[in-house]
């Protein structure tokens, strides 16, 4: 049932020709469209999502709701609505290669009354799901796997879960929490979900879902460390605000950093769910002035890129982009804390040293991370692994590297269809 992918778009980088300089508006952040998304189906009444993504990953992740009885609305850029209904099978889900959806509805589809079929993208086949699975069968769900315990997926739905205790390794990824989290409050005893084993990833995300769990009326302890009891209760229809992507606006915010310009993203929120902190911290230790203020968040260059030693563990997202600065940059950088980043939409640390060092970096690649000296930029064709993340990456590079290729552009639709187009105009000031 492999996802038919957008054709491969070859496209040129533009090169900057003077400091850029621009406010830009960003659509909503993946991260917070589906977990609202999930939240509202789930709800005892409606629920509207405002200034919603619309993107490959959300856009199926609506339709994989939608197969399992929900009514979701969204013919509107400004508001998405959902009604949530009796959730029923048979039905089948396209993941795409969303980590979100394939981590997320199995157990939304596990309180569904019917068999429910997950499968999508090739490469969502190699990306980790085992725990997941794992827990669900602890919590006495009926799945079936692949031999790897991945896609394709069979949950056999009762209409019930009845939850309990679960233990979980969710060192390869914050999202086997959240998927779990997310359906526990319909869990006929909730769920107290233990971590065993090494850290957890990007914690910031597990505070988005906490966060937004008890918006819809959770209730949620996390005060014992990689401990998670979410207790049996109703999760009510809520107007979701969605914030404008973070994540999506670093290659924008790098634009500025190499260039000594200045990039604002109008509509930040000054009380954020994101981790603007942490981002904050890194691009000014790169070199970075970075301010908020009534118009959004600022991110100034100042003519110097200075290489940094940093965990990005609690940011991996960011991971590509901020490699890309590295290369760029006035001295050597320590990349680390980012293992996990092996399994997603490609092996990035292994991509990213692949590609950066074909343009001039000098690259010596650890199991968790990268070490990047920055070498004389040379013209080089980026291969993107269908990776909206390596995408930005190159286009970071192309501003100070003329004749940049990237083999596909087009694979940025999975969360910012417009980029090629926003971003050369930023670029070039049309």
């Amino acid at each position: 049932m492999g996802a038919v992918t957008a054709e491969a778009r070859p496209w040129t980088a533009p090169v900057a020709s003077g400091p850029v300089t621009a406010t830009v508006r960003l659509p909503g952040s993946k991260s917070m469209t589906a977990r609202a998304l999930v939240l509202s189906a789930l709800a005892d009444g409606p629920s509207e999502i405002r200034r919603p993504l619309r993107a490959r990953d959300t856009t199926l992740m609506a339709a994989g709701l939608r197969a399992l009885g929900v009514a979701i609305d969204t013919s509107s850029d400004d508001a998405w609505t959902v009604e949530p209904g009796p959730l029923r099978g048979p039905a089948t889900v396209d993941v795409g290669l969303a980590g979100t959806i394939m981590r997320f509805a199995p157990p939304v589809a596990a309180l569904a009354d019917g068999t429910v079929t997950f499968d999508g993208d090739p490469h969502a086949r190699n990306r980790p799901l085992r725990p997941i699975v794992e827990a669900l069968r602890a919590l006495g769900v009926v799945v079936d796997s692949s031999p790897s315990g991945g896609l394709p997926l069979v949950v056999h739905g009762t209409g019930m879960v009845e939850g309990g205790e679960a233990v979980i390794d969710a060192s390869g990824s914050s999202q086997f929490v959240s998927g779990l989290l997310l359906s526990a409050p319909r869990f006929g005893k909730g769920l107290v979900l233990r971590h065993e084993g090494p850290p957890v990833p990007s914690a910031p995300h597990l505070r988005m879902t906490t966060h937004m769990l008890r918006a819809a009326g959770a209730v949620v302890d996390e005060s014992v460390p990689d401990v998670w009891v979410v207790e049996p209760g109703p999760l009510h229809g809520h107007t979701w605000e969605i914030e404008p992507d973070l994540s999506g606006a670093a290659p924008f915010f790098a634009a500025a950093m190499v260039t000594g310009g200045a990039v604002t993203l109008a509509g930040w929120p000054r009380d954020s769910w994101q981790p603007v902190g942490t981002l904050t911290e890194l691009l000014t230790a790169l070199g970075a002035e970075v301010s908020q203020g009534d118009d959004g968040l600022t991110v100034r260059g100042t003519g110097e890129l200075r290489g940094i030693d940093a965990d990005l563990s609690e940011v991996s997202e960011l991971t590509p982009v901020v490699a890309a600065l590295a290369a760029l940059a006035g001295s050597p950088s320590s990349l680390r804390g980012v293992a996990h980043i092996r399994g997603h939409e490609t092996d990035r640390i292994a991509a990213l040293a692949h590609e950066l060092g074909k343009a001039g970096a000098g690259i010596v690649e650890h199991p968790d991370g990268l070490d990047i000296t920055p070498g004389p930029l040379r013209p080089a064709t980026f291969e993107t692994y269908a990776d909206h993340r390596m995408a930005h990456a190159a286009a970071v590079i192309g501003l100070a590297s003329r004749g940049t290729e990237l083999t596909d552009v087009a694979c940025t639709s999975k969360t910012l269809p417009e980029f090629p187009e926003l971003w050369a105009g930023l670029v070039t000031g049309s």
